[in-house]
């Protein structure tokens, strides 16, 4: 039976290699394989550990009961390999709640060590990223919570950065950002956006008004979240514009310095409660446009608020650290 988890609000279910392959998924005996050959297993597996037993989805809800599947680990002691499903079948170079949430499974199972740093290597197919993408996690606490830190590395920003092509370059409170055209063109609002690279491809979305967040309500509409899903999602399932292979979208409102209220779109799943790397994706696109400055930042959406810690060195942001916790999941 799979293990669910929840990381503000942010569900996957967790299975290791052994059980995929005895529940009749034709996993590869490696993770780097099974990134390569995802396209001959990954939709059974979504299908086989993600779908909704007949009657058990409540009115309402997602065609999945779960916003993607961890599978692994693939060794019994650190470095550990594996691997982010997405529902569409696609593989996710990189999960905040993912990856908190595959921390908190390998706790459960006396795998994580307790007082250093532990390395998770996500395999996947995106031939434009590194893979495996390494992603350091140490156990630890925060405010009297136990948890877990994940080090997300050194942010790149711009469209380049990401592969944005045919977007034009703008002011926005006296710093370069983009114009997506198509973004724009769904709401005025939406004309302001800040690339950033984390690991995995985001676009920030800055508006002036909290009116202008969209509401996940409104992504879920058919209309809204087909247009959404072209620009997010790469080819075939999107049109792959202005990013070729798909792009993570988020919208931010400053509420406060050092609180930022954020949307999420997620490419290969679609609206979610809310994601850690485009949390941090948020802090980072506030930083660049002087919303916040490094150290703490707060970024709440609707599934939870994210600490993230900014580390800024010579004017530059050098290090982007996101804390979370998870728990078994109804």
């Amino acid at each position: 039976m799979t293990q669910f988890y929840d990381a503000r609000g942010n569900i996957y279910g967790v299975v290791s290699p052994q059980q995929a392959r005895a529940d009749g998924v034709d996993l590869p005996h490696s993770a780097a394989l099974a990134a390569q050959t995802r396209q001959s297993w990954a939709t059974a597996a979504v299908h086989a550990f993600c779908a909704w037993a007949p009657g058990e989805a409540p009115p309402g809800a997602k065609a999945h009961r779960s916003d993607g599947l961890l599978i692994g680990p693939f060794q019994n002691e650190p470095p550990f390999d594996l691997l982010i499903v997405n529902t569409d079948g696609t593989l996710a170079e990189r999960s905040g709640n993912g990856l908190t949430i595959f921390s908190q499974a390998l706790h459960e199972q006396g795998l994580m060590p307790s007082e250093k740093d532990c390395v998770l290597q996500v395999h996947h197919d995106n031939s434009q990223g590194r893979s495996p993408l390494q992603t350091s996690v140490r156990a630890a606490g925060f405010e009297g919570v136990q948890g877990f830190w994940l080090d997300l590395g050194r942010p790149l920003f711009g469209a380049q950065a990401v592969g944005a092509q045919d977007v034009e370059s703008v002011t926005f409170n006296q710093r370069d950002v983009s114009r997506v055209a198509a973004l724009q063109a769904l709401n005025p609002a939406w004309e302001n956006s800040q690339f950033v690279n984390i690991g995995n491809p985001h676009c920030v979305t800055l508006v002036a008004r909290a009116e202008a967040l969209p509401s996940h309500p409104q992504m879920l509409a058919a209309a809204l979240s087909q247009s959404l899903t072209r620009i997010a999602f790469a080819a075939p399932g999107g049109s792959g514009i202005p990013c070729p292979m798909g792009v993570n979208l988020q919208w931010a409102w400053r509420e406060v310095e050092g609180r930022i209220a954020a949307r999420v779109f997620e490419r290969g799943e679609g609206p979610t409660a809310s994601s850690g790397t485009s949390a941090s994706a948020v802090a980072c696109a506030a930083w660049r446009v002087g919303w916040v400055k490094a150290g703490p930042v707060s970024v709440v959406m609707p599934g939870g608020t994210a600490p993230i810690l900014l580390e800024e060195e010579a004017g530059e942001l050098r290090r982007v650290r996101l804390f979370g916790t998870a728990r078994t999941a109804p």
